[in-house]
């Protein structure tokens, strides 16, 4: 009964396979199927395993784990299994999908399978159309064929066109003989054996998966144009947002940094400095302990959480003080962190000037951030925390 959704599902989807059944058709289900009497209808079959010794009169159709047909078809047959082990005829159509598909017996009607391996030895079906990953042809086919996968190989007699498209090898046996042409598309040309006849003859189209250095070149220009537009983006934005949210610590931080004494503003680049400098060195001593991993976890999120912030208020810092100087303004507005951004990010593809302003603005930053987080958390007075935030 637990296969029985599925068993409904099967018979509604196929309304061809049912409207073609000569009679009642029959349902059949269990973890271990043994299927050992025919059936006057079209027979489905749902189980763990699935082992076929009887004929089916009409069609059949089967979900399984793996399976085993060693009982003739007199209709079409449709199979969905991780292994299919076809060793009985099938008088119609062969549809499979499957991860390894193993054809021993022939097939009068089309044969379609979609598998991870397909493996088909005996000529008979009347066209062929598979999508695997590896396919192996090595009795030919009565009809055309058309193969898409990895590694081909064909052998056999092949009474009509084949046309193989392929990402990997594509092999001709011995034995190959085909009536039609042969096209296929590939990597590399195929092996054909100096034995093997192709009356149409063969057609080959190189597929280069590798651009040329000329490509590549472009596709390294665009990458890194992208890059940088992104990251330029994305810090823009992120910089309009500090300094729309939080004002007045901009406005702290642009004090301190334009209002303060020079004296004061070296030393908070140097305790900045400190700070990006020291900082790892006391993780690895922190961690080398078991006691202290918890703890340098913390001092390491907090530690890139400031680098952050730092980098984003050095773009602030930068249009606060275009706003200082042009607009003669000392209010912080979302536009001044995006102006500033922009310009610093400009400058920053300088070489070496733009990575040393960088640095220098960065360092600052993280001083005074750092200054302003402890008084505020250690304020001396009211009137000095609402100064400072």
């Amino acid at each position: 009964m637990k296969y029985g959704l599925t068993l409904l599902t099967l018979a509604v989807l196929l309304p061809g396979v049912v409207s073609a059944a000569p009679s009642v058709p029959s349902f059949s289900a269990d973890q271990n199927l043994f299927v050992a009497s025919s059936t006057p209808g079209n027979r489905y079959l749902a189980g763990g395993t699935i082992t076929i010794t009887a004929p089916s009169s009409a069609d059949l159709s089967a979900l399984a784990g793996s399976m085993v047909i060693g009982a003739p078809i007199a209709g079409d047959a449709l199979l969905a299994s991780p292994s299919i082990d076809l060793r009985a005829a099938v008088k119609g159509d062969f549809r499979a999908l499957g991860g390894h598909i193993q054809i021993k017996a022939p097939i009068t009607g089309d044969l379609v399978a979609f598998g991870g391996s397909v493996e088909d030895s005996v000529m008979g079906a009347h066209s062929v159309f598979i999508v695997a990953a590896n396919t192996t042809l090595s009795a030919g086919a009565t009809g055309p064929v058309v193969i898409y996968g990895n590694n081909v190989a064909l052998d056999g007699e092949f009474m009509g066109d084949v046309r193989v498209v392929a990402l990997g090898r594509v092999a001709l046996g011995d034995h190959t003989h085909i009536h039609g042409s042969f096209s296929y598309e590939a990597p590399e040309e195929a092996v054909i054996s100096p034995s093997a006849v192709i009356d149409g003859g063969a057609q080959y189209t190189g597929t280069s998966y590798l651009p040329s250095t000329k490509e590549a070149r472009t596709i390294a220009f665009v990458s890194v144009g992208v890059f940088l537009l992104v990251k330029i983006l994305g810090a823009l934005i992120l910089a309009g947002l500090l300094a729309g949210l939080f004002p007045r610590f901009s406005a702290a931080l642009a004090t301190r940094a334009f209002g303060a004494p020079t004296r004061s503003v070296l030393l908070t680049i140097l305790l900045g400095f400190a700070l990006l400098v020291a900082t790892p060195a006391l993780l690895l001593l922190l961690a080398v302990t078991f006691v202290g991993i918890g703890l340098a976890l913390l001092v390491l999120v907090a530690y890139l959480l400031l680098v952050g912030v730092s980098l984003v208020y050095s773009g602030i810092l930068v249009g606060v003080a275009l706003a200082w100087r042009f607009e003669h303004r000392k209010t912080v507005l979302w536009r001044d962190g995006v102006v500033g951004m922009f310009l610093l990010s400009l400058v920053s593809l300088i070489p070496f000037v733009g990575g040393a302003l960088i640095l220098l603005l960065t360092t600052f930053s993280m001083g005074a951030c750092t200054l302003i987080f402890f008084h505020a958390a250690f304020p001396h007075s009211e009137a000095e925390m609402d100064d400072l935030v």
